[in-house]
Order: C-alpha cells, then sequence, then structure tokens
C-alpha cells in the first residue's frame, strides 16, 4: 500500500467530487470512506489507475450517503446520472482547496486541522496525536471547519498569504506521534510551489528548508535546547541549505520583495557562517529592516534589536529594544541575552528567571532556567 500516493490523491479527488456538484464537507467525507477501501482493497487487488479507481468508489459513497439522507432528497435528482468510472477531469482542483481550507471565516486552529486533512490526506487520528488533543475533539473541530466552508463556491478567488499564514503555523507545529508536521508542511508548500509560481510561496519554502536543515543541531540527547550560537554546525543539512538559497535567489530575482523572502534571507545568512562568530550580523539587521519595514511587526522589530545587539554592541541592542512592548514574547529573554553580554549578570539572572515562567514550552523553559541558574552560580562564587 503507497500511503504516499494516497495522500497525493487525496486532494486531487475532493476536487473532482465538488466539481460534479457534491459540497466539500460531504465531498471530504466520501473519499476518506472511499481510502478505507483503498487500504483493504489494493494490497491484493491494485487498480491499474488508482486516481480513477479512488473518483469512482467516492462518488458511489457520496451517491449511497445522499441516497440515505431524506433531508437531501431534493439533491438526489441532481447527482442520479452516475458517470461513466474513470479519472474524472484532467483539472488539478488541488490549489482550490488549500484556498478553501485557509478560509477566514475559520479560526487557524481549524483552518490547519482541515488543511491537513482534505489536502494532507491524513487521518483524524494523525492530526490529534500530532496535536496532543483527543481524537473526538479534533473529530468535532475538523467537522465544525467543513460546516463552515462548505457553502464558500469552489471557484471563489482565495488569499495566496491566508494559505501560507496556515502553512507557517503547520511547520511552527513541530512534531509528535507518528506525523511529523514540519515535514509534512514542507511537502505540502512543496505542491503549493509547484503549482503557482508566487515570490512568497518561494520564500515560504526556502525559509523552511533552512530552518529545518538546522533541525539535527538543534536538541541535545536529553531533549534540552541548544542555542544557534552554540550548535555543531557540522550536523546541519547542507542538501537542504543549498536548495533553500537556491529556491530564495530564484524568488529575489523576480524584485518583488515579501515578509518571507526577508526571513529566508536572514536564515540563510546564518546557514552562510561556518562559525557563529562569523555570522554576517550587519547584512543580516539590513534584512531586518526590510522585514521590519514590511510587516511593522512587533516581533520582527524584537529580533532586529538582538541583532542589532551583535552588529553594534549590547548597548546598542538594548537601545533598540527600549521603545517595545516589555509584554511582547521572548522580550525578557532577549533584555536578559542582552545584559549579560553587557557585564550586567545580576540583571540578566533576574531577567532569564522572568522569561522561563512565561515560556511557550517545556524544553524553552528549562533552557531559561539553567541560564538563570547559571548566573546566579557566577554570582554567589
Amino acid at each position: 500500500m503507497d500511503d504516499a500516493l494516497l495522500r497525493t490523491l487525496t486532494p486531487t479527488v475532493i476536487g473532482v467530487l465538488v466539481r460534479r456538484g457534491a459540497d466539500f464537507a460531504a465531498a471530504e467525507d466520501a473519499v476518506q470512506d472511499a481510502l478505507i477501501e483503498a487500504v483493504r482493497a489494493w494490497p491484493d487487488n491494485p487498480p491499474r489507475d488508482p486516481k480513477g479507481w479512488l473518483v469512482t468508489v467516492a462518488w458511489r459513497k457520496f451517491l449511497d450517503a445522499t441516497r440515505a439522507d431524506s433531508s437531501r432528497r431534493n439533491r438526489e435528482v441532481l447527482v442520479e446520472a452516475e458517470p461513466v468510472p474513470g479519472p474524472g477531469e484532467a483539472v488539478d482542483d488541488t490549489l482550490q482547496l488549500y484556498f478553501l481550507c485557509a478560509h477566514p471565516s475559520l479560526t487557524p486552529a481549524s483552518a490547519v486541522a482541515l488543511t491537513l486533512r482534505a489536502v494532507g490526506g491524513l487521518t483524524t487520528r494523525q492530526i490529534a496525536q500530532a496535536y496532543l488533543v483527543p481524537e473526538s475533539t479534533m473529530a468535532q473541530r475538523i467537522s465544525r471547519a467543513k460546516r463552515t466552508v462548505s457553502s464558500v463556491r469552489f471557484d471563489q478567488h482565495g488569499d495566496v498569504a491566508t494559505v501560507l499564514r496556515v502553512l507557517y503555523l503547520v511547520f511552527n507545529e513541530g512534531y509528535s506521534g507518528d506525523v511529523d508536521l514540519a515535514v509534512e508542511a514542507i511537502r505540502l508548500t512543496r505542491q503549493l510551489a509547484a503549482m503557482t509560481i508566487h515570490e512568497e510561496v518561494a520564500g515560504l519554502l526556502a525559509l523552511m528548508l533552512l530552518h529545518h536543515a538546522r533541525r539535527p543541531a538543534r536538541t541535545r540527547t536529553d531533549g534540552s535546547l541548544v542555542p544557534l550560537a552554540e550548535q555543531d554546525r557540522s550536523l546541519w543539512n547542507t542538501r537542504l541549505i543549498a536548495e533553500g538559497v537556491d529556491v530564495l535567489q530564484t524568488a529575489l530575482a523576480r524584485d518583488r520583495l515579501g515578509e518571507f523572502q526577508a526571513q529566508a534571507a536572514i536564515a540563510a545568512l546564518h546557514a552562510d557562517a561556518q562559525k557563529a562568530e562569523e555570522t554576517d550580523w550587519v547584512q543580516i539587521v539590513e534584512w531586518y529592516d526590510e522585514l521590519v519595514r514590511l510587516t511593522d511587526s512587533p516581533v520582527a522589530r524584537l529580533n532586529r534589536a538582538v541583532a542589532v545587539g551583535e552588529a553594534d554592541g549590547p548597548r546598542a541592542g538594548l537601545a533598540a529594544l527600549a521603545g517595545l512592548d516589555p509584554t511582547l514574547p521572548r522580550y525578557s529573554a532577549a533584555a536578559a541575552y542582552l545584559h549579560e553580554r553587557d557585564g550586567d549578570p545580576a540583571t540578566a539572572a533576574r531577567l532569564y528567571a522572568e522569561a522561563a515562567r512565561s515560556a511557550p514550552n517545556l524544553p524553552e523553559r528549562d533552557h531559561l532556567t539553567r541560564q538563570a541558574a547559571r548566573l546566579n552560580t557566577q554570582l554567589r562564587s
């Protein structure tokens, strides 16, 4: 059984059913039922035309469900004539599914779940395991999302920026269970990049590849975090770095800069340094200037302040930090780092402890707690 093939075909088959008159929720349910049949039947009797087989079985499942539902009797007239078995239309509707699953009426969590289910072809159980929630909870979330988008026209123009936000959310979730969400996000973004020539799609793909390339060096065997400056760069995946840089350069050559391209350029400069001390912080600050110009993001300004501290010294970094909201996520951690570099371990220790209390995850909290403990030990000695 080729699981990768099934996951690749899923959005295409959903698109065929929607084109034939099924609403999105009914089409997605029918395709999931067809996938179950495929898992049962294909090992012993694999079809010559997998897509055609799935389209035929899914359409029959849809018809059966429609006929069984008395509240939809009026629709039965529209779908009574069953098409001749075959692969269906040659139109690839996967791109429209991306837009549908990232509809602005959905919450980010629902949009992510629906994208993983309909476009990624993951099961509800796999998505629930990845997000560490009960399967019933995830099933309700997906069902609500499907009901929300069922009335949306399938040919309605979608927003690429919203799709990219959803994919970026998937990537940043990391991984757990038997689904690696970072890898899944890269797969989906590659798929999207193959469908559309868009600078920011390429920018996001480059950013994902460059970040993912550093993943083997990010944690120790005990699960603790390794800061970028301390990472063993021989563990970085040079193949992914080369691919990410190539994708980025192609996107930048179109001269339509966007925020994901700017972020990818910063990641590429980090990846280019053989040693931490060789990092071109001056160029990184310049790219953060572009990112701030594009987004006016407080998070970008925070990261820029740290980069300024590396390029022009910790006092300059603290001055850049001074104009920002202290309640920003990771503000205290950034301030602690800059104060330590400026020779003020007491303030740095206090800020590290403060940052640990508001850390978004356990590994980050433990890392910040250890930083505070290290400085407090130095102060007592």
